[in-house]
């Protein structure tokens, strides 16, 4: 058995080239091998996003804080609150992030294909985020 304290691991800022406004990242667990999945509690500041992304092996979000949005490509932008589950299948593009006045904090979980876990993508754009 182990046990991760809280405070024991530091928080990061969500880099630029993944992120719009202010995010932070608190790690929870990281691959651990035989085991392929790594969870992160991320909380997004009011209009914060993260960029298109996928995972190969797809992505959960449990949200426990907030309000927030997500959306996968070619769907509506669909609201998430506290307790909701969000589920992306494997390679779908989607982004999620805060509501545009409302901070929002989720748990991020999702597994490593061959060492990697996301592939990164092109920015959602204000109109994109705000239609």
């Amino acid at each position: 058995m182990e046990i991760k304290r809280a405070g024991s691991q530091p928080s990061a800022k969500g880099p630029a080239d993944w992120f719009t406004g202010t995010v932070r990242i608190d790690p929870l667990f990281p691959v651990a091998e035989p085991a392929h999945a790594a969870a992160n509690a991320v909380t997004f500041e009011p209009g914060a996003r993260t960029a298109w992304h996928a995972h190969p092996l797809g992505q959960k979000l449990i949200v426990i804080f907030g309000c927030g949005r997500a959306q996968r490509e070619g769907g509506p932008i669909e609201e998430i609150r506290p307790g909701d589950v969000v589920i992306f299948a494997p390679n779908e593009k989607h982004w999620h992030g805060a509501a545009p006045n409302t901070a929002m904090t989720h748990i991020a979980v999702q597994e490593s294909l061959n060492g990697k876990a996301v592939d990164w993508l092109e920015h959602v754009s204000d109109e994109q985020y705000l239609a």
